[in-house]
């Protein structure tokens, strides 16, 4: 079986420190954060960015002081930007990082509602994405939400709008408003997206109470994992984790029990072809 990538999305745009007071806001936490989740077995680290106060962001210089801190915590370490932003964020704001050429970046798929908000990903903006992510040669890691998505990725491929392969995505799986984490829904999209899209690798975010039961199918199964305070800030029910690298090393320990190897960064980067 192919050896497990763990990510670790130690920020996002939606918790704050008032659910989670272990959150890592400053570019200084998120690089210390990034180099305890290394040592714990991750090998990406997605990046949202805030300000000091915690306010969600998508400054280019606030993204390269991160970016920067984090590669002088931890060089080996792929880091992969967020192009969602907060939910609401202008799409030309969330498109602009690309510029600081990442080694990858998140591509969403498509709208859903989040919550009480709508999160709006229109198939105009979409294809501009993807043809910003072909000029600056970032490969993205394509967000998917419920089963429809993975058809419309494959309609852009075939177009040849989406062009990297081996393709990777992400069921994020579990966001009020889209498909939730339950076990018969993750091993559908499993078995949908290799009828649709049968050479890409794929990973899975459960959030909240999800996070467990999608990490475990993902473990057993040839998947992939994302853990961190973006998608579940607890490490049991009622139980606030410490940091994001207490939930990447409970992975790491399972992953260890069953035999399945962690991936190195040189394997992580063969595996999402991100030296072509």
């Amino acid at each position: 079986m192919e050896p497990l990538i763990l990510t670790a999305a130690i920020t996002g745009a939606e918790t704050t420190r008032a659910d989670q007071p272990n959150l890592p806001v400053t570019p200084e936490e998120q690089a210390k954060e990034a180099r305890a989740c290394f040592e714990a077995g991750a090998r990406v680290i997605h990046l949202h960015i805030r300000e000091d106060d915690g306010r969600p962001s998508q400054r280019l210089d606030r993204f390269q002081e991160a970016i920067s801190a984090i590669r002088k915590a931890v060089p080996e370490i792929i880091i992969q930007i967020s192009t969602g932003g907060a939910v609401g964020e202008s799409f030309d704001k969330r498109l602009a990082p690309l510029a600081l050429k990442p080694e990858m970046a998140t591509l969403n798929a498509g709208t859903l509602n989040f919550g009480d908000d709508i999160f709006i990903n229109h198939p105009a903006d979409i294809r501009r994405l993807a043809e910003a992510f072909k000029k600056y040669d970032v490969v993205p890691e394509v967000e998917v939400y419920e089963s429809g998505m993975v058809d419309a990725v494959a309609r852009l491929i075939k177009k040849g709008v989406i062009t990297h392969s081996p393709l990777h995505i992400q069921f994020v799986l579990g966001v009020p408003g889209g498909m939730s984490g339950k076990p018969k829904n993750l091993m559908y999209m499993i078995e949908h997206l290799k009828e649709e899209i049968p050479t890409a690798t794929w990973a899975v975010a459960g959030i909240g109470r999800w996070h467990i039961p999608t990490s475990l199918i993902a473990m057993v199964t040839g998947g992939h994992i994302r853990c961190g305070f973006e998608d579940n800030i607890f490490y049991h029910k009622g139980v606030i984790a410490t940091s994001n690298a207490q939930l990447v090393a409970r992975l790491a320990l399972i992953a260890e029990e069953i035999g399945r190897p962690l991936a190195t960064p040189e394997q992580v980067r063969e595996i999402f072809a991100l030296n072509k």
